[in-house]
């Protein structure tokens, strides 16, 4: 059985097939992934943490200093775009409609999705398709994470901050990554492999904390929200990405997914505003439903962009090389 060359086919496929799969027994049965010990710690949504940090630290080991400025050039691009795509939205909406927003979708759900941005999607994607500078971006991308962009947008960011230690804490695997790949190369050697490894089991553990029913009970705005911080919120980190940053697009494809963490920023921002109060309850369900949503569409998307404009330079050097050497295998 071809099982492995099928999901390569499919846009995307080491990242979203695994993703779906775990959302559909996350769904339907989601005790399946509860049971303990190894199982919960490797299927289960519980394992996305530790996952993503072994990543960081595989990136990390591929990452040379001369890499770092090109690193930091492309995340604060990226972080920008992402964040005034949401930002100027919210604000045109709650100009021309007030606060309660458009077609049952509150201010409050369109800032807090489309301002942030799925972290864990993203590195994935880049894992498959980028190149070493386009994951260690995710170091300035972590902003994105959480609450706070969304409560600067609302004016409230006297009452919100990122606490230093857990950018600090997202920080130390890649760090560690780059010092030991930069002291010696055969960490590089004995590590780097391991970045298109976790890539199918960060899929898995997403999906594993997605509950498709989401959907259906956002009904029409979620969807609406969804197309939302795709299209705008991914247009402009895809612009961004092709026509300031001179690539091929890819990155700002993958970020165009909304957060699971930002299902939980409109209850964040009614503790410390309670305005907002009365929309907490529809626009966390919509923001759910526009995770489900674009956690599926968006590998496929970038997978397409990857393929139209071009992939890191890195992914087509690495495939390159292996093709010359099953074509010297064959003669």
């Amino acid at each position: 059985m071809k099982i492995l060359k099928t999901v390569q086919r499919v846009p995307g496929g080491m990242m979203v097939v695994p993703l779906i799969i775990a959302a559909i027994i996350h769904t339907f049965l989601p005790s399946v992934l509860q049971i303990g010990s190894f199982t919960t710690a490797i299927f289960s949504s519980a394992g996305v943490g530790t996952l993503i940090g072994l990543q960081l630290f595989f990136i990390g080991t591929k990452l040379k200093l001369r890499q770092a400025p090109e690193a930091l050039k492309r995340g604060v691009v990226l972080l920008v775009a992402k964040y005034a795509a949401g930002a100027l939205l919210g604000l045109i909406v709650a100009k021309i409609f007030g606060v309660a927003g458009v077609l049952g979708i509150s201010v409050l759900a369109i800032v807090s999705s489309v301002t942030g941005a799925n972290g864990a999607l993203y590195l994935a994607l880049m894992g498959q398709y980028g190149e070493t500078a386009d994951s260690a971006a995710m170091s300035v991308l972590n902003i994105h994470d959480g609450p706070f962009l969304a409560m600067l947008t609302l004016g409230v960011t006297g009452l919100a901050h990122i606490p230093i230690t857990a950018l600090v804490a997202a920080l130390v695997p890649l760090v560690v990554g780059v010092i030991l790949g930069n002291l010696d190369h055969d960490f590089e050697k004995l590590f780097g492999a391991g970045t298109a490894i976790v890539i199918p089991f960060n899929g898995f553990t997403i999906g594993a904390g997605i509950d498709l029913t989401n959907v259906v009970k956002a009904g029409l705005s979620g969807i609406l929200l969804g197309l939302a911080v795709m299209i705008i919120g991914g247009g402009c980190t895809f612009l961004a990405d092709r026509y300031i940053l001179r690539r091929p697009g890819y990155a700002g494809a993958g970020l165009a997914a909304a957060a699971g963490n930002t299902i939980a920023t409109p209850a964040a921002v009614a503790l410390v505003d309670s305005h907002y109060k009365p929309y907490v309850a529809s626009a966390t369900v919509q923001i759910a439903s526009a995770v489900v949503m674009t956690s599926i569409l968006v590998p496929l998307i970038t997978g397409r962009v990857a393929k139209r404009f071009g992939r890191g330079q890195e992914v087509l050097r690495k495939e390159g090389s292996v093709s010359a050497e099953t074509a010297a295998s064959q003669t």
